[in-house]
């Protein structure tokens, strides 16, 4: 009879992490987003009145009174953010990338800089591992009125907001009332 043997193999298990870029480019009306959390670029004092921004104005003209309050109280500078939460759990995330009117009283928001963009990418990064939530949806930030390359803005939004946890949608292409596939 033989001696039972023993095994000479060894199994080694490796795990090696991944890093997969969660972000989704899609073409459709953002205000349809399955998400809970809308980020778009601002000016401080901005007065919401066009593109995205306008649109926000008129689905939350809370939002845009709230955020008068703060910047008239706080005085926010261009890199910061600020948050507001609306009915059904919705947030906006205002990134103040955009230079402010030169006049308080009126006027176009200035231009936006990366440097700028890139201070609140960072903030929003912060604001989406604090808060956790299951995705973010975005336009193509600050290349409307902001004047901004899209081919920068996307980089930066890889740099900042490509290794999270979260699922961010960004709008490339607007079509009203088409519901994207998130």
């Amino acid at each position: 009879m033989g001696q039972p043997r023993l095994s000479t193999d060894i199994l080694i298990f490796v795990s090696i992490k991944s890093t997969f870029i969660m972000i989704k480019e899609v073409k459709g009306d953002i205000l349809l987003s399955e998400s809970k959390v809308i980020a778009h670029s601002v000016a401080p004092m901005d007065h919401f009145d066009s593109g995205l921004a306008l649109s926000l104005r008129e689905m939350y003209p809370a939002m845009v009174k709230d955020f008068r309050h703060y910047c008239h109280g706080h005085h926010p500078k261009t890199g910061e953010i600020w948050t507001w939460g609306g009915v059904g759990g919705v947030q906006i995330v205002n990134l103040m990338a955009q230079e402010p009117a030169e006049s308080a009283k009126g006027g176009h928001p200035g231009k936006a800089s990366i440097s700028s963009l890139n201070k609140t990418l960072k903030e929003l990064s912060k604001f989406i591992k604090k808060e956790k939530p299951d995705s973010v949806a975005i336009p193509k930030l600050a290349t409307g009125v902001g004047g901004l390359d899209w081919d920068d803005v996307k980089d930066s939004i890889e740099t900042y907001l490509g290794d999270l946890d979260t699922n961010v949608i960004v709008y490339t292409t607007y079509v009203k009332d088409h519901k994207a596939e998130e």
